[in-house]
């Protein structure tokens, strides 16, 4: 009989620089009114040089496991979703491994975008259903700074640097289990929303430096059209797969892109904008990490009980887009 995922621990973890509107009016031209009013962002925080994606991820298992009260030694499966890892090979989760000594444990990355942590939990609970595996920690980690142009300001305002993780374990308790998830995506997507340099079709030369072929590039008004659909879509056609409506929402846990993105899932969903979880303001769009860093604050503020149905929406490049439905299964 396959068995039941629950989250059974959550955390998140900020570098601490602090890049905010302001100091961003000084590389680009740009303003503190202009960033607020069309992204909702005030600040963002930066990663070190010297520092990759597996160091966030790092301190946030490390609260994990401090949370739940366990050793790495007892993690059987670290899956890392992000799309700025420290390197092509080893991956990511490979370093987290070695970093945290989890050394039963496997790892891997998976590389979905903004969609990726969703992407990476729906693949943890499916180790979990099994019944191999009872401890799978699922981390989103994103040194965003790494691949932004700070010269151009319709991406440079928006993107920060983060992690987050959840630990998730077998239940048998349907109420307090992850429901269901609704994963999708659209190549077609890639001109809009892509970074070419650095793969095996743009390996990095002085030409690909030159062009900037290794920084995000983003059609911001075709990205943001797609993202309001998707992303309100696909959460709302799962909550209404399983006979729920926005009443039955504790909280809604959307991708922290932009606050109008944001807005216009929770008009769709017809839910009391209280219920969503948005803290876009000071982090920015930490892309892999935005909905483990929104459900761990959540979860510190009090704002959802055992039981509760929680939701997650979520759209990135690719395209791809998510939902997960759940059940809450922490005090």
């Amino acid at each position: 009989m396959l068995k039941k995922a629950k989250i059974t621990a959550v955390s998140h973890w900020v570098p601490e620089k602090i890049l905010t509107n302001k100091e961003l009016e000084k590389m680009v031209d740009t303003n503190d009114e202009w960033i607020l009013t069309r992204t909702g962002i005030r600040e963002r925080h930066i990663l070190e040089d010297g520092k990759g994606s597996s160091d966030m991820g790092v301190e946030a298992v490390k609260l994990l496991c401090d949370q739940r009260g366990i050793d790495p030694l007892e993690i059987d499966a670290i899956i890392v979703a992000t799309v700025t890892p420290d390197m092509f090979f080893p991956n990511t989760g490979n370093l987290i491994q070695a970093k945290i000594g989890a050394v039963n444990a496997m790892s891997f990355d998976v590389m979905a975008a903004c969609s990726g942590f969703v992407y990476a939990l729906s693949i943890g609970t499916q180790y979990i259903r099994t019944g191999d595996y009872k401890k799978v920690v699922i981390v989103g980690t994103d040194k965003m700074s790494s691949i932004v142009d700070y010269t151009d300001r319709n991406t440079c305002i928006l993107f920060g640097d983060a992690a987050g993780a959840v630990l998730i374990e077998p239940t048998e308790d349907e109420s307090e289990a992850i429901i269901d998830f609704s994963l999708n995506s659209d190549g077609l997507g890639t001109e809009a929303l892509h970074m070419y340099g650095g793969g095996s079709l743009y390996p990095a030369t002085a030409d690909t430096v030159a062009k900037k072929l290794h920084y995000i590039y983003q059609d911001g008004k075709t990205v943001f059209k797609m993202a309001v659909q998707k992303m309100a879509d696909v959460s709302v056609n799962l909550l209404h797969k399983h006979n729920f409506t926005g009443d039955d929402l504790k909280l809604f846990v959307p991708h922290q892109a932009n606050l109008r993105i944001v807005e216009a899932a929770v008009r769709r969903l017809k839910i009391d904008p209280e219920k969503a979880v948005i803290n876009i303001g000071k982090y920015g769009n930490t892309t892999a990490a935005t909905i483990p860093m929104a459900l761990s604050e959540a979860y510190q503020d009090g704002r959802m009980k055992k039981g509760d149905l929680v939701l997650f929406g979520t759209f990135g490049g690719g395209y791809t887009w998510a939902s997960a439905l759940l059940r809450w299964a922490m005090n």
